[in-house]
């Protein structure tokens, strides 16, 4: 059974990927990854306020008696918060790409076009693969317009791009209006990937503590019909590699998503919950799954049942939201 794939140009031996998360600051957890049959990893984010935190103690330090912070940084950890700072963080790239021979794809999360940016080139010197650029951004501006939010996303992408010669791939937010046309236009700037979709942090509120409250909540299985949904329909409408990411908990999430289109499959909180193992059981299962159903490889999975193969295209539309509602039943 051939199992592998191919993802912004790298060949990987099948499509399980872990994604960027708290995990990857272990060297020893990317190690039992790799043993447990992950074809690549996304390393944890470097944030653009890690970046901006880092070169304001620098110049902190170096006009003593100024106040060299911005406004907006109390609202942020402090650099020592972090495990790993800027220079940390190379040294990490580095240290994992001797100590396992799977690809390694590093990840800056940021959310304003400046000089952070600059840092991906430094990523690539440590030794990366490649770089999937997390632009995580909630525009509460009225006054901001679509296209300018937009173009923020376009430009981070080009400034990266002017840095590097890896590849780069795109984490994607759901909420533009059109999802087709900025997925070509970031593909037209350079992304060889795009990666769907970002899961954003969600307050809620206490109501003993009348606050509002900050929780991580891990993935369930429901949470794959977003990503799915979308990759299904932008399958062969653009050439960058599509990655799916939340809600792939079992092989058989994971072979939906390669059937709507996905190249890669990415995995987090089926990790955090099952433990790194898991990644051995999804590729086992999936692997039996494909030789029940007498497929030979997963490149006969691939968009299979994209928007453009699949026997009802009106699945992903309108129309088939208007006849489900017409047949549910209630109890």
């Amino acid at each position: 059974m051939d199992l592998s794939t191919t993802y912004l140009g790298l060949k990987l031996r099948n499509p399980l990927v872990p994604s960027a998360s708290l995990l990857m600051e272990s060297l020893d957890n990317i190690k039992r990854m790799e043993d447990a049959g992950a074809s690549a990893v996304v390393l944890h984010s470097l944030f653009e306020e890690q970046l901006i935190a880092d070169a304001e103690e620098l110049d902190r330090a170096l006009t003593a008696g100024t106040e060299s912070y911005a406004e907006a940084l109390r609202y942020f950890p402090e650099p020592s918060s972090f495990k790993l700072g800027p220079e940390e963080y190379l040294e990490h790239i580095a240290r994992v790409k001797k100590s396992v021979g799977i690809p390694v794809i590093a990840s800056l999360n940021g959310c304003t076009a400046g000089g952070w940016t600059d840092y991906a080139a430094k990523i690539e010197q440590a030794g990366a693969d490649a770089l999937e650029l997390n632009i995580y951004w909630m525009p509460t501006d009225p006054e901001l317009t679509s296209d300018k939010v937009e173009q923020v996303y376009l430009d981070i992408l080009k400034a990266v791009k002017a840095k590097v010669k890896i590849p780069v791939a795109v984490k994607l937010s759901p909420f533009f209006s059109s999802l087709p046309n900025m997925a070509r236009r970031l593909e037209a700037a350079g992304a060889r990937g795009l990666v769907l979709f970002n899961r954003f942090y969600q307050p809620d509120i206490n109501l003993a503590t009348l606050e509002v409250e900050n929780t991580v909540l891990l993935s369930t299985p429901q949470a794959r019909r977003l990503p799915l949904r979308w990759i299904a329909i932008l399958f062969g409408r653009i050439k960058a590699d599509l990655a799916a990411t939340g809600g792939i908990h079992s092989a058989q999430d994971a072979i939906k998503m390669l059937m709507a289109g996905a190249r890669v499959t990415m995995l987090c909180s089926a990790l955090m919950k099952h433990g790194i193992g898991h990644i051995a059981t999804v590729e086992r299962e999936m692997k039996l799954w494909l030789e029940e159903n007498e497929y030979e490889s997963v490149s006969q999975l691939v968009g299979s049942v994209s928007q453009q193969k699949c026997q009802d295209p009106s699945a992903f539309e309108r129309a088939q939201y208007m006849r489900v509602l017409q047949e549910f039943k209630v109890g």
